[in-house]
């Protein structure tokens, strides 16, 4: 898998929430969000659903990249996110790592970091891969 660092694609789910894709190649791909206000929750952490978001924007994107050319799509089936340690700003930095790619589901961990390295939350993230409809 190979593609460009980009944001997200504008009027998406993860546009909304910030989310750039800062490098990708086969098997790993890093993200970013910038912490905001309206990211946090009322006691001005990080919300959780923002860390399970990145986890399953980049797995799924990565791989679909990966099985597109086989005319496969890649969607969310499962996402486990643990929370190890609270974020109030700064920078979520973000790092997906495949550990399994099956025929119809590939697992990724993935790892959000906070601005000094120090894991916020890790993910174990299932991605159904399937048939592109009509295809």
């Amino acid at each position: 898998m190979a593609f460009d660092s980009h944001t997200i694609v504008e009027g998406t789910f993860d546009a909304l929430y910030g989310l750039e894709v800062t490098s990708a190649q086969d098997g790993e791909v890093r993200g970013r969000v910038p912490v905001r206000e309206d990211l946090k929750q009322p006691a001005g952490l990080v919300h959780g659903g923002v860390f399970a978001s990145i986890a399953e924007a980049l797995a799924s994107l990565a791989t679909y990249v990966a099985v597109a050319p086989e005319g496969k799509v890649a969607m969310g089936l499962a996402n486990a996110t643990s929370f190890v340690r609270p974020m109030t700003g700064g920078e979520i930095r973000a790092v997906a790592r495949v550990r399994h790619r099956g025929r119809t589901t590939w697992i990724w961990d993935v790892e959000c970091a906070d601005d000094r390295d120090r894991v916020c939350a890790l993910t174990r993230m299932t991605i159904a891969v399937r048939d592109a409809p009509g295809g």
